[in-house]
């Protein structure tokens, strides 16, 4: 194998990754972390910082959450920072990294794993560091604001988990226009070049959503107009097989279970 530039892997690990599918059904989640609505397994996460970086490597994740990218990042090896908007999300977050910093011990000590409390659409605005990959996921619209969403259900029965992310106006989970949200979306991500070093890629892990009976290609638009500014390389989807199926539309119509992302990878060329 040649010199490898792009991360630690050795060949048979780097082959591995290059499927273009995977099936991941994330571990339970702890407790805190699960009152976020919405968020990926740092399993899965680690498994892309290790692909596309180097130890001691700095990533970014614009919308952090309770800070699953970061938490992977440091079991990886890698320096992370986070940016979060609601900021509860953000204070749980920075307890989730302190408990596993403690956990990692020596090993991690000079590690950074920073979480800002602000809106990423300002992220030129933080001082933040040049960053060698982003791995993030954003808002599938509003869609956790549908009440009939079958997903949030259960959480709307339990007074202690949050059935969408906030109500700041800022937020865009709360954009109920499309293309509005669509291009709020784009230019977040967009704007994130600057602080991207040449040839970083970035990762977003997203899905096409349904609402109103109809189908919104939010993945497919985030390739064709983030790829106006990044080079869309490709693609992996994520599968989960876990998952129970609902008859929805039985008899009448067709309405798909959908248990798979798409994981979209960009480079800033």
């Amino acid at each position: 194998m040649p010199k490898n530039k792009l991360n630690d892997l050795d060949p048979k690990a780097w082959l591995k990754f290059q499927k273009s599918w995977f099936i991941h059904n994330p571990p339970p989640r702890k407790k805190g972390t699960l009152v976020h609505p919405a968020k990926f397994p740092e399993t899965m996460a680690q498994e892309f910082i290790e692909f596309f970086t180097k130890q001691g490597q700095f990533v970014l994740d614009p919308m952090c959450g309770t800070g699953s990218t970061l938490v992977a990042a440091l079991r990886a090896g890698r320096n992370s920072y986070g940016i979060e908007l609601n900021r509860k999300y953000a204070e749980i977050a920075k307890t989730i990294i302190a408990e596993e910093r403690a956990t990692l011990g020596e090993a991690i000590v000079n590690l950074k794993s920073e979480i800002v409390n602000a809106d990423a659409s300002r992220a030129l605005d933080l001082r933040l560091p040049t960053f060698d990959y982003v791995l993030t996921s954003p808002p599938y619209w509003d869609m956790l604001r549908a009440r009939g969403a079958k997903t949030q259900q259960k959480r709307r029965e339990s007074s202690d988990l949050d059935v969408f992310y906030s109500d700041d106006p800022n937020d865009l989970g709360n954009v109920d226009d499309y293309e509005s949200f669509l291009a709020k979306l784009i230019a977040i991500y967009a704007g994130l070049k600057p602080l991207l070093r040449e040839k970083a890629y970035l990762t977003i892990i997203v899905k096409n959503v349904k609402k109103g009976g109809k189908i919104y290609p939010l993945a497919w638009d985030i390739g064709r107009e983030l790829g106006k500014t990044y080079t869309l390389k490709d693609e992996k989807v994520w599968m989960q097989d876990n998952q129970s199926i609902a008859p929805f539309g039985l008899g009448s119509a067709w309405v798909s279970n959908t248990f798979h992302h798409y994981c979209l990878q960009f480079r800033n060329d």
